[in-house]
């Protein structure tokens, strides 16, 4: 059997690490603080919560299901990025799953619904085909809560008239 040693010096450099490292941390911090004195009061905005998204999603869903038009619907923030997506059972197309992002995407990007933008590239501005990485289909909408910009709703389904429809329908329902 072996016999346990004790090591007494083992507490000191366990306690003296322990004072280090408060002591460095403090440190830190000190610049920090002094740095941050003086930052100015920002504004502040409405930020699309999770729970909003969902709620967005689910009226859209439920629209959805009402005309029978199974489909992905993705609600995204400001910056573009997706809180919520939902692929419905029996999605009518494969690209739904990237076209649902990408419309919502590109209504933030452009603040408008994408039928505008579908509808400018059909008339008088071709040009915004250049714009990649952004799909101007009918069926993206921006999200303004409190004349905010907080994110967007993108639905791919069947057709692009269920496609507005549904995205108006989630938009509802924080209206």
């Amino acid at each position: 059997m072996k016999h346990m040693i004790s090591n007494p010096g083992r507490r000191t450099t366990r306690t003296s690490m322990a004072i280090c490292a408060l002591a460095l941390a403090t440190l830190c911090q000190a610049p920090y603080r002094e740095a941050h004195a003086d930052v100015p009061d920002l504004p502040t905005r409405p930020v699309l919560t999770l729970a909003v998204a969902q709620r967005i999603a689910a009226a859209a869903q439920q629209q959805a299901e009402s005309l029978h038009t199974p489909g992905v619907i993705a609600v995204v923030d400001d910056a573009g990025e997706v809180i919520v997506q939902i692929r419905m059972d029996h999605a009518f197309m494969r690209a739904s799953g990237t076209l649902a992002p990408g419309k919502a995407r590109s209504a933030v990007m452009f603040r408008r619904p994408t039928a505008t933008l579908e509808a400018a590239i059909a008339g008088a501005r071709p040009a915004l085909l250049s714009a990649q990485g952004l799909v101007m289909m009918k069926g993206g909408e921006p999200i303004f809560i409190k004349d905010q910009l907080v994110g967007g709703i993108g639905v791919s389904v069947d057709t692009p008239d269920h496609d507005e429809q549904i995205a108006q329908a989630g938009l509802a329902a924080v209206k």
